[in-house]
């Protein structure tokens, strides 16, 4: 390569514009002054100290999601990315790009995503509603599984869009994927706590059979297994969890709004230690609970004094409105003058 052009390809590394002003006058050292920025740029791109990266403006059908991604992308829509849809609507154009990997195996795609679901998601509705020349801005790496697993989780760990089942799951399935089951190296690795990571853990794997009282899984957070996880010893608990658990899927599917998460929880620990029937509660500050036939929780009375009876209606514990009210008129009958 000639000087003329060695110096040439040196501007453009540098960011600067080689083209010949002609019409601007040559100031006095502006040459040396230009030389020292381009050999300066030249030398911290070869010590590392910079970055070139490579982002590409791509078309997402030629994308697909990572297997290890973390988020589920079959629960992304219009809602879930309602934010992300106005920003780049308002910029004009995505502003943070995706990171990817180039694909060898597949003739139908080019690359796969590791971080940016949610920005593939929207660039592809965006396309398909009225702004089809949006393209997905991507920045391309060569990554291990490993190395793309602990990316995405870095920079998805503070979103508060990622459900803690999400990461939850992802987390178990890594744990196998890449650190043979051994916690501690995991944990290492990704720079949390074992006790921290061992409460994701644990939501992962809490049974399918109790997973069905939840009409929507993804609103369980890990503060919910502290309650959730003694539940399920010993074995006639469990079993008893899991038949309630059962029940609650019905009623969940009956039901215009959910129940909320910790009705749920609630209902659950009343059937691991179902509470004595009580025909007449007693006088003491101890709360006693009524139940139905069935077994059911009615009602709790708090407690019982000369002043009267302190209630608390249990209208998601699985009785019925017709055995509440009976209830309410046995306590009635029994204890009004």
């Amino acid at each position: 390569m000639s000087k003329k052009n060695a110096n040439f390809a040196a501007d453009l590394v540098a960011g600067i514009d080689p083209t010949p002003q002609a019409s601007t006058p040559r100031r006095p050292g502006i040459g040396a002054s230009v030389l020292a920025g381009r050999e300066s740029r030249l030398a911290e791109l070869a010590t590392g100290s910079v970055v070139s990266r490579t982002h590409e403006l791509v078309d997402p059908a030629r994308c697909r999601m990572w297997a290890g991604h973390n988020r589920e992308y079959a629960l992304l829509n219009e809602e879930r990315c309602a934010d992300l849809i106005e920003s780049i609507k308002a910029q004009g154009k995505q502003e943070m790009p995706a990171i990817v990997r180039r694909v060898k195996d597949d003739p139908a795609v080019d690359f796969e995503v590791i971080c940016g679901a949610r920005r593939h998601w929207t660039i592809s509705w965006l396309r398909a509603h009225n702004y089809p020349d949006f393209r997905f801005l991507v920045d391309i790496r060569n990554l291990t599984d490993e190395e793309a697993f602990r990316l995405a989780d870095l920079e998805n760990r503070a979103r508060d869009d990622l459900t803690d089942l999400e990461r939850a799951r992802d987390y178990l399935r890594a744990l196998d994927a890449y650190y043979e089951g051994r916690q501690k190296v995991m944990a290492e690795r990704i720079n949390v706590t074992e006790s921290w990571l061992s409460r994701y853990l644990d939501l992962a794997r809490l049974p399918a059979e109790l997973m069905a009282a939840f009409a929507l899984p993804q609103d369980l957070r890990i503060k919910h297994v502290t309650a959730i996880k003694p539940l399920l010893k010993p074995e006639d608990r469990r079993q008893r969890v899991f038949s309630e658990a059962t029940r609650l899927a019905e009623v969940q599917a009956e039901r215009a709004v959910p129940m909320p998460v910790p009705d749920v929880i609630r209902a659950l620990a009343l059937a691991a230690d179902p509470p004595k029937r009580s025909g007449s509660p007693k006088k003491s500050g101890k709360p006693e609970t009524i139940v139905s036939d069935g077994g059911k929780p009615l009602l709790k009375v708090e407690a019982v004094d000369r002043k009267g009876l302190k209630l608390t209606l249990l209208p998601h514990a699985g009785g019925t409105r017709a055995e509440a009210e009976a209830a309410l008129k046995a306590l009635l009958d029994r204890h009004w003058a």
